[in-house]
């Protein structure tokens, strides 16, 4: 038995079993045996492959939708230009790529990436050379300055809670340990307070996920943007409203059980979006399909550009991504995107409100 799960195993038989939540926390971010913490997950040589690796348009365009929205708000200086779960950098660095002939928008833009693992964070450094670029581990920390962010693929890794409806009560969906081996059980039926207002859209034996942190993140977001101008694009897999188990492990770029490989499987769950739109207390837009947001962006047209100076496999790779980007049958409507933007002020390029 690897430590992590000889930490858990130990934990549970002392204490019982545990929410999913705190399973999820312990996998992803334990400081010595955590997912997130001692390794860099990304590419081929991790577990899976995000939209910036896939290509570059990806970044390239939601750094042009956030350089109109500083614009259509007036240019605002200095600014905040955050990303939540930054990965290599990749992302940030095709952003400010794309935007350094944007006049004044590099001059005016204080660098800041919210990254807890010290790996990931080696990686942003090199990545992003030649840039001032500031790290923190809590949003609450950014400064007091309108705030242009952006978080790909970031909430789904947030640990949730699972309950089951039972009656006009809840049974929350816990992790134990039996016979030899970890296992799902269920805690007996209690009133959630948090979920009442899911009574009248469930039925028994539903089950219902909750991500605590995501909607005080979102209102943290939302009250930094409505306060001080800016915006914010969340992209992401999942929907509008959550119903039914999403929680995934992924290992070695395939599906796994999520009750194995502990601490060495990427662990995640589809995003309720309807819970950061109505956390936030900023404007935000309608719920959109990836590859419409980027359609409406122009990477038909980015693309068609690019291809010009491409030819055999390059090209063919090229032609790939694009597709994967954009076409439902791959990531065009799995993952959406809301923005967050100022009641006073337009929606980011890209979204309608």
């Amino acid at each position: 038995m690897k430590e992590l799960e000889t930490i858990l195993r130990d934990r549970i038989l002392a204490q019982g079993p545990i929410p999913v939540a705190d399973f999820m926390a312990e996998c992803l971010l334990n400081p010595r045996f955590g997912y997130y913490t001692t390794r860099d997950p990304l590419g081929a040589a991790g577990d899976f492959t995000t939209a910036p690796e896939i290509s570059q348009m990806f970044g390239e365009l939601l750094g042009l939708s956030l350089a109109q929205a500083w614009l259509d708000q007036g240019a605002p200086a200095p600014f905040t230009l955050a990303e939540l779960g930054p990965g290599r950098g990749t992302l940030m660095a095709d952003i400010l790529r794309a935007t350094r002939t944007v006049p004044g928008f590099h001059d005016a833009a204080n660098i800041w990436l919210v990254e807890a693992s010290e790996p990931l964070r080696s990686a942003q450094e090199s990545t992003l050379a030649g840039h001032r670029v500031e790290w923190t581990d809590r949003i609450a920390t950014l400064p007091d300055h309108p705030l242009f962010l952006v978080a790909n693929e970031f909430f789904d890794a947030l640990p949730i809670h699972q309950f089951i409806r039972h009656g006009d009560g809840w049974r929350e969906r816990r992790i134990g340990f039996e016979d030899g081996q970890f296992t799902f059980v269920l805690a007996p039926p209690a009133p959630e307070p948090m979920l009442s207002h899911r009574l009248s859209d469930t039925r028994d034996g539903d089950l219902v996920e909750v991500a605590p942190a995501a909607a005080a993140l979102s209102k943290s977001i939302g009250h930094g943007i409505e306060a001080h101008g800016g915006a914010a694009l969340v992209i992401d897999y999942g929907d509008w409203h959550s119903l039914g188990d999403t929680l995934q492990a992924l290992h070695r770029h395939k599906p796994s059980n999520p009750l194995e490989n502990m601490g060495d499987s990427d662990l995640t769950a589809h995003v309720d979006f309807e819970v950061l739109a109505r956390a936030s207390p900023s404007a935000h837009t309608r719920l959109t399909p990836q590859g419409v947001f980027l359609e409406r962006l122009g990477i038909t047209q980015r693309a068609k550009a690019l291809a010009e100076h491409l030819d055999a496999k390059p090209l063919q790779s090229h032609i790939a991504a694009h597709r994967r980007l954009t076409h439902p049958s791959e990531m065009g409507t799995l993952f959406k995107v809301l923005g967050l933007y100022p009641k006073s002020a337009k929606p980011p390029p890209g979204l309608e409100p």
